[in-house]
């Protein structure tokens, strides 16, 4: 029984290995080492790092940014404990990655995108790419350098050409779906006038809400963001004038006062946003959500009602950005967390659909102006396309998880 089961276990895993490796595929790490001398370097004072695939064909003036996520650190020692992963040290990165989702070189897996310039930013900065102290912490060593980083990777792209841009996204997952949204404006002002220029937020729709214990546990976590990477500055103006600062790291105070095409792609139930606003382990001591957060098939009926409150909560917080012809949102009721990535729930036979629509279909014709897609999924458990598996990809996982 015993060896039937480990034959079993392996041929699913080779079975994933193999359907991984078809779908995606390898592409190598670059160190901006020219960055260390204008100060743009991750926490521990490594290089910044990217991953680039060169468009090819009618796509060579195309470009799709992706910029990484997880998180953030919100103090000196939280900074700290960053500089020993991957996510404050590009010596700790891995050396190749796998492109796949949006990412993906194949028009069978990415009809509209898949022969751009397609790149993902590494991130190691904490800040979602807006910090900037000139003083390194005595103590620690830390750099707060993240607005520097996004900088320097940006010339470095329009030295290899995307200064001839004709067409650019700037996109993420998590952090860095925030940080797109963050600097999306600054984005377009980089390429040229005639260029078609659109942001895309991959589950970086976080809102300012309670927790189950009623405390205003993710605001103040950004209000120590904002303070502790000098922030402010790189935040926009616009927000930043009229709020704290820690309050411009919400989309629902920034999004409205955006100027550049905005697409939101966001689960109603994302799967990070209940494990770390809506319940974090400090509003939950006797980790009675602990099973809920891990599989949404485990919650309770009281647990789901509180989920519930807060899809109720997060459309609120969409809505309250008023109407746009130009924004577009793919608000589905699956429980996961950044969705394009991934070739999974980007677009596949068996991904999650909303109006009949895929994610990548509703992306693309946003994009092209081929169709407004503006679409709110029915409430959870309705959409029977979602796998519901607490689906996150490698580019959002954080490893300072509450």
């Amino acid at each position: 029984m015993v060896k039937r089961a480990m034959q079993l276990w392996l041929h699913a895993i080779i079975t994933l290995l193999i359907v991984l490796i078809s779908e995606g595929h390898p592409v190598d790490i670059t160190y901006l080492e020219s960055a260390v001398a204008k100060g743009a370097v991750c926490l521990d004072g490594s290089p910044p790092a990217y991953h680039f695939d060169k468009g090819f064909g009618a796509g060579v003036n195309n470009w799709f940014i992706q910029l990484e996520g997880g998180a953030w650190c919100n103090n000196a020692t939280t900074c700290l404990a960053r500089t020993k992963t991957r996510l404050g040290s590009s010596k700790l990165m891995v050396k190749t990655v796998s492109f796949s989702g949006i990412l993906s070189n194949k028009a069978k897996f990415n009809p509209d995108f898949y022969n751009w310039n397609r790149i993902r930013i590494r991130y190691c900065d904490g800040s979602s790419f807006t910090g900037d102290v000139e003083a390194v912490d005595p103590k620690t060593k830390v750099f707060y350098r993240g607005a520097r980083i996004f900088s320097a990777v940006m010339e470095d792209f329009l030295a290899k050409g995307m200064k001839n841009a004709q067409n650019a996204i700037l996109g993420g997952c998590s952090a860095g779906s925030l940080a797109a949204i963050l600097h999306c404006d600054r984005f377009k002002g980089l390429l040229p006038p005639g260029a078609k220029v659109k942001c895309l937020s991959d589950a970086g729709f976080f809102i300012n809400t309670q927790t189950i214990a009623g405390t205003s546990h993710i605001e103040q976590f950004y209000n120590e963001v904002a303070n502790t990477h000098g922030s402010t500055k790189n935040l926009p103006q616009s927000c930043t004038s009229r709020l704290k600062p820690g309050l411009c790291f919400f989309p629902q105070n920034v999004a409205q006062q955006i100027q550049t095409p905005l697409f939101l792609v966001n689960a109603a139930y994302d799967s990070w946003q209940i494990k770390n606003i809506l319940a974090p382990g400090v509003a939950d001591p006797h980790g009675t959500w602990r099973n809920c957060k891990l599989d949404i098939l485990k919650c309770s009926s009281s647990q789901l009602q509180t989920m519930q409150a807060f899809r109720s909560e997060f459309l609120k917080a969409l809505n309250s950005l008023g109407p746009s012809s130009t924004r577009g949102y793919y608000i589905n009721s699956c429980y996961a967390h950044c969705q394009t990535g991934t070739q999974e729930t980007w677009m596949r036979d068996d991904s999650p659909v909303l109006s009949g629509t895929t994610i990548a279909k509703a992306v693309g014709d946003w994009y092209y102006d081929r169709k407004r897609f503006q679409e709110i999924d029915c409430p959870y458990p309705c959409n029977k396309t979602c796998k519901n598996r607490n689906f996150e990809s490698d580019a959002s996982k954080d490893d300072t998880e509450d």
